[in-house]
């Protein structure tokens, strides 16, 4: 066998924007409600998806044909019947398609073969035979079970045996768990290991390497040592760097965008980076068409500092022009030249670009949406923007249980597209054991063709609460504006009707039972999570002030205001580094812990009335405007609006302030399965006039997370560590999103 000479394989990325649809998925959240929720992804092409799912028919038609084949398998102690018959599927079934011949049964002792030695059985032999009738025999001799012994290696001066070890055993490693201390010895998964060891050597600059083929030494009939001889020659680091052409920045400057690279040894691989990074520093400042090459050379190299010389052609700077539009039915083409309009003129930034392209597929428009700048009129880009336009209208429906809402039932309808204009509505029809609900929505998230959204949303419902039931029908319109990426401010202006149909709560307690409250009100939002609906991490800060006034038609007087804090911090890793073997190899404890997500939140709310008429300033605001607490997204050892004041029957009532504290980390199980354990904290307290931390009440517990392409399915369990005498030990919730 031929020496693995060192080398290691890059790849770049780029040219074009590509996403794909995906399907809507039912979802339950127990103790609220189940909703139909739609997600768009940037996963798979539609080829791709088509071709996956045409692999696994066949597999599956294969499978069948397998295990009802006229195939006798002999000796075979290890593996049953079964398990064979699938690993050979292919084979099986090619036979059973094209007929029995030599070099096909010959095929399947060989695969049968191969099965077994990447198991361990190293002296495992499989033969064939053809009985009469075109029926297939496979005699397996299986041998012992080889177990993989001592790895020595030779020749490592510079990198400990205990490292290479890792790398060397890793192929096998991988199918089998981290504690298992004895590995069965595979051939094949060794030479790979060699590979990855030199692979590992060039990514710390070992440019000359060779590290040669495993060799094998019976220990006993059963155990199998490897000895692996290095080469590990001159390792090589980054010497001067000259920079060659009009640079503009100057070369501090430009050193200054690969510090971090230079630090490191020298490869192939980082050099052909130095190129990369440049270019996107020039992009980034209009220069669309900048060449940049860098050249270095190991034989050059003095003391293992290798030198290299950047060539810099920056060009022009480009602008961007005009924008053409191909692909669309019924979307008018002017939606997309309006998004991209205000481009025109400004230099060229692929970032820019790429903003623009995220808040375009973000609408759920397209299944596909390509943007290519061409160059035009010398230093002018026009976008060409090709699309593939989803289906604008969905139907769904919904089924599940609650333990709040009792039975629920729901339909939705949405248009994403109204009249060819990108504007949507959706309209949604619940049944609950509790009530019933309605609700139309239309969203024009480029008013005026302006970066101002108009959200208007009408509802009517009926509810039925521990202690009372209500009915409510009014309008919400919302004025929003991002001022940047991440800060976004909104104007609300709400009008309700409240009626209280029923109650077995004192009247006192109620207050108003028929009502109007017409507000107008400020948010504002700081989000700096990088995904706010699936791995959120970050900050994230959001702050709500309404007024309630009879200036504007309502007739209740209130003053209300609710802050949040959240910060959600992530082991994971930023971009992989070139080191590649590096991030293959990491133990699978490095990696769980990588996986895992720390949260911390807090929010507060304070309603204040503002004309109390001559009655008790703690039950001036009517019950319905008040606070609640307890629940999936509060306090999780109390169940749904179950923390704070009762009344002597044990319904709940609400306060004018309250206060949440969460501490949350999860961690992965299994696949997208989670676990989590939590600590909550909060008050609800009846007075707005005497706010504080007083009467605080709290949750220790666990649950699951199960992660959907638009959130996360929560189980959880919260312990009250110091029930009262009217409190429960501890409540359980099914939900649907993140606790905060």
């Amino acid at each position: 066998m031929a020496p693995n000479k060192c080398v290691i394989v890059s790849y770049a990325q780029g040219g074009k924007w590509r996403v794909v649809e995906m399907k809507r998925l039912f979802l339950l959240a127990f103790g609220l409600t189940m909703t139909t929720a739609i997600a768009q992804n940037a996963v798979k092409l539609p080829q791709q998806e088509k071709k996956e799912k045409q692999q696994k028919v066949i597999a599956k038609q294969q499978e069948k044909i397998a295990q009802r084949a006229d195939l006798e398998i002999r000796g075979n102690r290890a593996f049953d019947d079964k398990e064979l018959r699938s690993q050979l599927k292919e084979q099986i079934a090619t036979i059973e398609q094209h007929g029995l011949t030599s070099a096909r049964g010959d095929d399947a002792a060989f695969f049968l073969e191969l099965f077994y030695r990447k198991h361990g059985y190293a002296k495992v032999s499989v033969r064939y035979r053809i009985e009469s009738g075109d029926r297939l025999r496979l005699d397996v001799v299986e041998g012992p079970l080889v177990s993989l012994g001592e790895v020595r290696f030779v020749g490592n001066d510079r990198v400990p045996s205990e490292k290479l070890f890792e790398y060397a055993v890793g192929p096998t490693r991988e199918r089998y768990s981290k504690l298992q201390s004895s590995l069965p010895f595979v051939a094949a998964d060794l030479e790979e290991g060699a590979d990855l060891v030199a692979r590992y050597y060039v990514s710390e600059g070992f440019a000359d390497c060779i590290v040669d083929p495993p060799e094998y030494s019976d220990a006993r009939a059963d155990l199998v040592n490897a000895r692996i001889v290095v080469h590990e020659g001159q390792q090589y680091l980054f010497g001067n760097v000259a920079f060659a052409g009009p640079t503009i920045y100057g070369p501090e400057v430009l050193r200054g965008q690969m510090l971090d690279l230079l630090k490191q040894p020298y490869t192939d691989a980082r050099l052909a980076d130095i190129p990369r990074r440049l270019q996107t520093y020039y992009k980034t400042r209009g220069y669309y068409a900048v060449k940049v090459d860098a050249v270095g050379d190991p034989t050059l190299a003095h003391h293992g500092l290798v030198p290299v010389r950047v060539t810099i052609d920056p060009g022009n700077v480009y602008y961007f022009d005009g924008v053409t539009v191909k692909g669309t039915q019924q979307l008018r083409p002017g939606y997309l030249v309006n998004r991209f309009k205000k481009l025109r003129g400004r230099p060229y930034s692929p970032d820019l670009l790429d903003r623009k392209f995220r808040e375009v597929m973000r609408t759920s428009l397209f299944n596909i949406l390509q943007i290519n700048p061409t160059p035009v009129k010398g230093d002018q880009l026009r976008l060409d923007i090709n699309v593939e336009e989803a289906k604008p209208q969905e139907f769904g429906f919904s089924i599940g249980y609650g333990s709040f809402s009792g039975g629920i039932f729901g339909v939705q309808y949405g248009n994403r597209d109204l009249f060819g204009y990108g504007r949507p509505i959706t309209t949604s029809l619940e049944y609950s054991q509790r009530g019933y609900k309605g609700d139309f929505t239309y969203e024009d998230p480029y008013l005026f063709e302006t970066d101002n959204a108009l959200k208007v949303r009408l509802s009517a419902l009926t509810f039925d609460f521990d202690g009372y039931s209500k009915f409510e029908l009014g309008g919400r319109v919302t004025l929003s504006r991002k001022i940047t990426q991440q800060y976004e401010v909104g104007l609300v202006f709400s009008a309700r009707h409240v009626e209280i149909t029923d109650a077995t709560i004192d009247p006192l307690l109620l207050g108003e039972t028929a009502y109007f409250v017409n507000s107008i009100g400020f948010t504002q939002t700081l989000d700096l999570r990088k995904n706010p609906f699936v791995a959120p991490r970050g900050l994230v800060l959001d702050n709500t002030v309404d007024l309630a006034s009879s200036a504007i038609g309502s007739t209740i007087d209130l003053l209300r205001s609710t802050a949040r804090v959240s910060y959600y911090l992530s082991f994971a890793p930023g971009p992989p580094s070139l080191q590649g073997p590096e991030e293959l190899m990491k133990s699978p404890a490095r990696r769980w812990f990588e996986q895992s997500l720390l949260a911390f939140g807090a929010r507060s709310g304070i309603v204040y009335p503002l004309d109390t008429a001559g009655t008790n300033a703690a039950l001036a605001i009517p019950i319905d405007e008040r606070f609640f607490s307890g629940g999936s997204t509060t306090v999780r050892s109390f169940g749904e609006r179950d923390l704070g004041p009762h009344d002597q029957g044990g319904n709940p009532i609400g306060g004018e302030f309250f206060t949440i504290f969460n501490v949350e980390y999860t961690f992965p199980l299994y696949g997208e399965l989670l676990g989590a354990v939590f600590v909550d904290a909060g008050n609800l307290l009846p007075d707005a006039r005497t706010p504080g931390l007083s009467d605080l009440r709290y949750a220790v517990g666990a649950g699951l997370r199960y992660n959907l392409p638009i959130g996360p399915v929560r189980l959880d369990y919260g312990v009250n560590p110091s029930p009262r005498a009217d409190e429960d030990f501890g409540a359980f919730h099914f939900s649907f999103g993140f606790a905060f």
